[in-house]
C-alpha cells in the first residue's frame, strides 16, 4: 500500500513531479500545514512567553515520539538543534587535546567537511576506514579504533544506502573511552532501530528532514548517560538552564544530563511539525518496518522494470540480494550528474554525489509512480 493520500498539498503543488529523492527531501504530509500554523499562532498568542509552551509541551512531546521509536528508556536523554552540523561541533569541542578521530570514508558532508578542514589546522588526526566492503566493515571500523577519542559511522551509507548492521555488537567492541556518535539521519524512520543496548553507551543523532517528513530545523542527538558530565566547549545558554544561579568560581556551569548539549535560541516550528508527523504515523498504521516494507517494494518493482539503457543492476552499489539497505538505490556511473540532470528536466527528482546516482522511494509513492518514472526514463534516457 501507499499512503499517498496523507500527502495531497506537496503532491498537488507539482502534480508533473515524479519526486524520487525520498532519501534526501522527503515531502511532508497534510498535518504538518496545520502544525506549522500552530506554532505561528502560539507565538501571536504567548509572545515572549511561548517557550514556557516549548519546553514545557511540545520538546517533552518530541522526546517522547523519539524515545518510543528507538526504545529509549529515558526520553530526556534527547536534545534538540536545527541541524545535526551543530550536534557535529558540540561533540568535537568535548575531545581533549589533538585527539584521534575514526570513521569511515562515507560520512556525510557535516562531519567529512568538518573534520577535513580541522585537518589542515593539525587540530585532529582522522583515520578514515572504507566502508566497502561493506560486510566487514564493523570489523575492520573496530580495529582501526583502537586508541581512538572518538568512533564516528553512519548507520546508513549517505552514499550507497549501505546499513551497517549488528550495532550492538559493534558497539561493544569499540574501545571503552572513546565517545561513540551513530549518524543515524538515513536510518531513523528507514530502518526499525532499538538503541535499547547501545544508547546506554553511544550518541545517536538525526532529524527531521528526510524520514520523519517534517522538514528543516529539527535535529536531535540522544546522549547516553555516561557523557552526562561532558563539558563541550561549544556551548549555548540554553545548556545551562538548570544552573543559571548556581555559578562556579572560574568555571562555566552546565545543566545537568542531556541539556548541557543544547545549543542557543531556536526556531520551534520543526518540533511542531515533527509532533504532527508522529501522531499521524500512528493513525495511520505507518511504522518503520512498514515503510521499510514498501520501499523495498518499490525498489524491487523498478528493477524488475529497469527499461534497457545507461543504467543496469550490476551497477548498484548495494545489489538487491542484500537486505540490509536503506530506503534508496545507488547506482555507480560516471554519467551520475547528466543522468540526474536529464530527469530532472523532464520532472523526475533524483539526486547524483559524484559517480553515484541515487533513487529514493517512500510512503507517497506506489507501483503506479514506478511505472510512470519506467516510461520517462524509456524516453529520455537512451
Amino acid at each position: 500500500m501507499s499512503w499517498k493520500a496523507g500527502f495531497s498539498r506537496f503532491l498537488e503543488a507539482d502534480a508533473e513531479r515524479l519526486h524520487f529523492a525520498a532519501h534526501s527531501h522527503h515531502f511532508w504530509p497534510d498535518v504538518t500545514f496545520e502544525a506549522h500554523q500552530r506554532a505561528w499562532l502560539d507565538a501571536a498568542r504567548l509572545a515572549d512567553e511561548k517557550w514556557g509552551t516549548v519546553f514545557a509541551e511540545v520538546l517533552p512531546e518530541a522526546q517522547k515520539h523519539i524515545a518510543a521509536e528507538l526504545s529509549l528508556p529515558h526520553p530526556e536523554s534527547l536534545v534538540f538543534a536545527p541541524n545535526t552540523h551543530e550536534f557535529v561541533l558540540r561533540l568535537l569541542s568535548c575531545l581533549p587535546g589533538k585527539p584521534r578521530v575514526v570513521t569511515s570514508d562515507s560520512e556525510f558532508h557535516s562531519f567529512e567537511r568538518q573534520t577535513r578542514r580541522l585537518e589542515e589546522e593539525g587540530l585532529i588526526d582522522v583515520t578514515r576506514v572504507p566502508s566497502e566492503p561493506f560486510a566487514t566493515f564493523g570489523e575492520r571500523l573496530s580495529a582501526a579504533a583502537k586508541g581512538a577519542q572518538l568512533v564516528f559511522f553512519s548507520q546508513v551509507f549517505f552514499n550507497s544506502g549501505a546499513e551497517v548492521e549488528h550495532l550492538d555488537g559493534l558497539v561493544d567492541s569499540l574501545p571503552g573511552d572513546a565517545l561513540v556518535v551513530i549518524d543515524g539521519y538515513h536510518g531513523f524512520g528507514a530502518v526499525p532501530t532499538s538503541l535499547h543496548h547501545v544508547g546506554a553507551r553511544a550518541f545517536y543523532l538525526a532529524g527531521g528532514y528526510k524520514y520523519a517528513m517534517s522538514g528543516e530545523g529539527v535535529c536531535f542527538l540522544h546522549v547516553p548517560p555516561s557523557a552526562s558530565q561532558l563539558r563541550p566547549r561549544n556551548t549555548g545558554w540554553f545548556a545551562a538552564f538548570e544552573a543559571l544561579e548556581g555559578k562556579v568560581a572560574g568555571q562555566v556551569p552546565y545543566s545537568s544530563g542531556a541539556m548541557r548539549f543544547m545549543g542557543a535560541t531556536f526556531d520551534p516550528s520543526g518540533l511542531y511539525r515533527f509532533n504532527a508527523v508522529m501522531k499521524w504515523r500512528n493513525e495511520v498504521g505507518l511504522t518503520t518496518a512498514k515503510n521499510r516494507a514498501h520501499a523495498h517494494v518499490l525498489q524491487r518493482a523498478f528493477m524488475s522494470g529497469l527499461p534497457p539503457g545507461p543504467l543496469s543492476e550490476d551497477q548498484l552499489v548495494v545489489p538487491m540480494a542484500n537486505p540490509a539497505r536503506g530506503q534508496f538505490l545507488t547506482f555507480r556511473t560516471p554519467d551520475a550528474h547528466v543522468l540526474s540532470a536529464t530527469l530532472k528536466l523532464h520532472r523526475v527528482i533524483t539526486d547524483a554525489r559524484d559517480d553515484r546516482l541515487r533513487f529514493g522511494f517512500g510512503p507517497y509513492q506506489d507501483e503506479a509512480d514506478v511505472a510512470e518514472l519506467h516510461a520517462r526514463m524509456r524516453r529520455v534516457l537512451r
